[in-house]
């Protein structure tokens, strides 16, 4: 699949310089293709502006000790000398518009793994009524719809695991209705598969809906990117979205469909899973704040049982810079509180991370350092408490 997929590319750059060359072939000029570089990589477009194809990479090198993943059960902070270095993700991303602007596609492909990620077309002629078709992350969560090289911390945060629904095939309405001041908000409505990433298949007859409305109450929308690099005026959302879906799957991630601690694999149409979460956002001059609150619950249609799921967590960071200029303008600190009950049904069950970064920006998200140390804390009804300290560090470049 990856040899095709490259061989595919490479045909297509030889058939993009060869269309460069029609000029010299007495071609109209409005044929001429222009090559530049710019913050969403090499972009290839023709005079006229009606056909463009970006290309980009994205490499993640990162260093973490005595683990990289967080701990999902009390057995995972049985291991406290493990250090490694690895190659996080390495992504190739392809995207652009064909016959006309309003016309877009994307795809996104994993090199290390083999996965395609993304592939998606896009409708977008006007700005509050928008259709997308495809395969692609679901705009449940601000966390997890950011991409993994705009984050501000290390990577996401202990909640979502639990509550993220990834990656996933179908189809989505979406816009953005401006009426002017406080009058903006952001909208998604989408039917899903629910099946996953790659999958081929639906386990029954039930389809996955979800359903986002996001409030721009200072009037303009907030980028899908973490921190305020720009130093913008104030900009801010609070937004609720929620998801419903049956299928043999407690949780999504990007490698598909699989299973939370305590539940089994479930058979086609087992679990029924409701949620929703609460989320805020504001940036100003530097600063910038967010936040998420889920509730999730998880139904057995099998053996007729209900277990409910909470969690939230608090991020905020700010560039020293705007406080005092002798502070480098490159550097930024966050930091982030994660709890996450895993039914809230047992009250001493919790899960908590504190964890601290810094990030120097060579050139934005597109070039930078991260440095983070996190504090995981685990509490159970029957086991005693276990703790553990990480240390990460990563460096992410696109180009």
């Amino acid at each position: 699949m990856l040899r095709s997929f490259l061989v595919s590319l490479f045909s297509l750059g030889l058939a993009l310089a060869a269309y460069s060359q029609e000029e010299d072939n007495g071609s109209d000029s409005t044929n001429l293709v222009q090559i530049k570089h710019t913050s969403k990589g090499f972009v290839f477009t023709t005079e006229d502006g009606n056909y463009e194809l970006q290309i980009a990479a994205r490499l993640q090198f990162r260093f973490a000790t005595p683990d990289d993943q967080n701990p999902l059960t009390f057995d995972d902070f049985t291991n406290q000398n493990t250090r490694l270095f690895k190659i996080n993700r390495s992504r190739l991303k392809i995207g652009g518009h064909a016959y006309k602007p309003w016309l877009k596609y994307y795809f996104e492909y994993e090199l290390g793994q083999g996965n395609l990620l993304d592939f998606r077309v896009m409708i977008e002629r006007f700005p509050w009524l928008k259709f997308k078709a495809g395969q692609w992350k679901v705009e449940f969560t601000r966390e997890r719809f950011i991409s993994s090289g705009d984050q501000q911390l290390v990577d996401r945060s202990l909640i979502n695991r639990a509550f993220t629904v990834d990656r996933q095939q179908g189809i989505t309405l979406y816009g953005n209705i401006d009426a002017g001041g406080i009058a903006n908000f952001n909208y998604w409505v989408a039917m899903l598969t629910g099946s996953g990433r790659g999958a081929t298949s639906n386990d029954d007859s039930n389809l996955m809906y979800f359903g986002r409305v996001q409030w721009n109450f200072l009037g303009q929308e907030v980028p899908f990117s973490g921190g305020d690099l720009n130093f913008s005026p104030p900009s801010g959302l609070i937004a609720f979205a929620a998801v419903t879906n049956t299928s043999p799957y407690t949780r999504f991630s990007q490698a598909g469909g699989g299973a939370l601690e305590g539940f089994e694999d479930g058979l086609p149409g087992q679990y029924t899973v409701n949620q929703y979460q609460i989320e805020t956002t504001f940036n100003f001059r530097g600063f910038s704040w967010s936040s998420e609150y889920h509730r999730k619950d998880i139904i057995d249609n099998i053996n007729s049982g209900t277990t409910q799921l909470g969690g939230y967590y608090l991020q905020a960071g700010f560039f020293p810079y705007s406080i005092a200029d002798f502070f480098p303008k490159k550097l930024e600190v966050a930091s982030r509180f994660a709890r996450y009950r895993p039914d809230l049904n047992i009250e001493e069950n919790n899960q908590t991370e504190v964890a601290f970064a810094i990030n120097w920006f060579f050139n934005g998200h597109k070039n930078k350092l991260t440095a983070e140390i996190t504090r995981f804390t685990f509490q159970d009804l029957e086991l005693p408490q276990s703790d553990e300290t990480r240390f990460r560090i990563q460096y992410d470049v696109s180009f």
